[in-house]
């Protein structure tokens, strides 16, 4: 189990969260830009190292009847990855980015660029990851992690 100063260094590295102290010694974390009324990405993570991430936007976790899931037992990985995943679902699309692809009843979509600005768009559909270029499917993966590591070996970064 990570220490609550090795989670809040964890946390404090994404730029887009804003830390908010709240009572007992509990902190926080708000993503100002949330395109939903929900702000706290982190809520109340506490020095004895629980806390919890809103995640009820993401298919691949259960969350409680707020949609939060308790992180006391996490290790970096998973929360690094949690808190990507819960930022992303809260952020805003940019707008030149809707007319490079719109997918249906998409659950969850992420964008990823390489040097040459070409565009792929890493989609959860049907319990796959696909990988799209434009319309057109590019590859395929039964986890997350595994299209992130395809991605990252052809060259792309996420935006």
């Amino acid at each position: 189990m990570l220490t609550f100063e090795e989670k809040l260094a964890i946390i404090e590295s994404f730029p887009q969260l804003e830390r908010k102290n709240v009572s007992l010694k509990r902190v926080n974390f708000q993503l100002v830009e949330s395109i939903s009324d929900k702000k706290n990405v982190v809520y109340h993570l506490h020095p004895n190292g629980n806390g919890f991430i809103y995640a009820a936007n993401l298919s691949a976790y259960q969350t409680d009847d707020k949609g939060m899931i308790n992180i006391r037992d996490f290790s970096e990985d998973q929360l690094r990855t949690l808190l990507k995943e819960s930022i992303t679902s809260l952020s805003p699309v940019e707008e030149n980015e809707k007319e490079i692809i719109e997918i249906p009843s998409v659950k969850q979509e992420y964008r990823w660029v390489n040097d040459e600005n070409d565009v792929l768009i890493l989609v959860e559909e049907d319990q796959l990851w696909n990988v799209y270029y434009g319309d057109n499917l590019d590859a395929a993966f039964e986890s997350f992690v595994e299209a992130v590591e395809y991605l990252e070996e052809e060259g792309f970064r996420r935006l």
